[in-house]
């Protein structure tokens, strides 16, 4: 594997909005992230269901070793600079035959910045197919201004709010086709979208959502990160511990603690809110 991206990656992601595909992690790596996974389901299936698909990295150690990547983070460096802060994750996992989807929409529309510099990595531990939900992009959305937003709260709709853009050109969408242990990188303006999963297959992805140089501030309230390479100059960001053992009690805590005040942050606004 290469580190870091060839010119013309970073060229694609800054005509597009989006670059694929990445190689990350190892075949070893990727089956040792989905052990690990299966043994947590397995003494709790709701361990990355509604609300704790956020932040896992947060509190086991196998989602942390995907944001801390060296891979990862040589890629992010050609693209914001050698000082990379993480925000936050989401599990992406689609079961078999599920009817969860995600609409159109810009990840960086419900979180203010002071900068949209921020680039979301979307790790795949599982293949990402047409026929199992792979996301889908629309290219050159990320330039401009961030588009409307419709909040829907559809139920099989696995965004927070349903939030969905509803003036995309489809004909011009790119499947985001992806191997086990292959990303893509996008802008966090720019617009993408999922559909079900039709296959007998479960499908698995993990995004970093997203990275982010330290210059930026977030302009409501104080936001929480990690520092993944570098060093943070500015501390504009309340910084979070890496998780230490895997699962414990402690762990879980930080993570419901940052989940409670990152949903407060991205309901602001609404006019509902789910149950979970």
């Amino acid at each position: 594997m290469t580190s870091g991206l060839t010119p013309e990656q970073v060229s694609a992601l800054d005509r597009d909005g989006f670059v694929f595909p990445v190689d990350v992690l190892t075949a070893e790596e990727v089956a040792s992230i989905l052990d690990r996974l299966e043994q947590v389901e397995a003494a709790d299936p709701e361990s990355f269901a509604g609300v704790n698909r956020n932040n896992a990295h947060l509190a086991y150690d196998f989602f942390d070793e995907i944001v801390h990547h060296p891979r990862i983070a040589d890629a992010v460096a050609d693209l914001i600079g050698p000082d990379i802060l993480a925000l936050s994750t989401v599990v992406f996992a689609k079961g078999g035959h599920s009817p969860s989807f995600v609409s159109w929409h810009q990840d960086g529309r419900y979180t203010a910045l002071s900068e949209d510099v921020a680039v979301t990595a979307w790790v795949a531990l599982t293949p990402s197919t047409v026929e199992n939900g792979c996301m889908r992009m629309a290219p050159g959305t990320h330039l401009g201004a961030y588009l409307d937003h419709n909040d829907t709260f559809a139920a099989d709709n696995i965004l927070t709010r349903g939030q969905s853009i509803e003036s995309i050109d489809e004909t011009t969408a790119v499947d985001v086709l992806l191997r086990p242990g292959q990303m893509s990188l996008h802008n966090w303006k720019v617009a993408h979208a999922s559909g079900p999963n039709r296959t007998d297959e479960r499908r698995i992805g993990f995004a970093v959502q997203a990275y982010i140089p330290p210059t930026i501030r977030q302009l409501e309230g104080r936001g929480f990160v990690q520092v993944v390479r570098g060093a943070d100059r500015h501390g504009h960001m309340k910084h979070m511990p890496r998780v230490k053992i895997s699962g414990s009690s402690e762990a879980l805590e930080l993570r419901d603690r940052i989940n409670a005040q990152w949903l407060d942050q991205l309901y602001d606004g609404a006019a509902n809110r789910r149950s979970i």
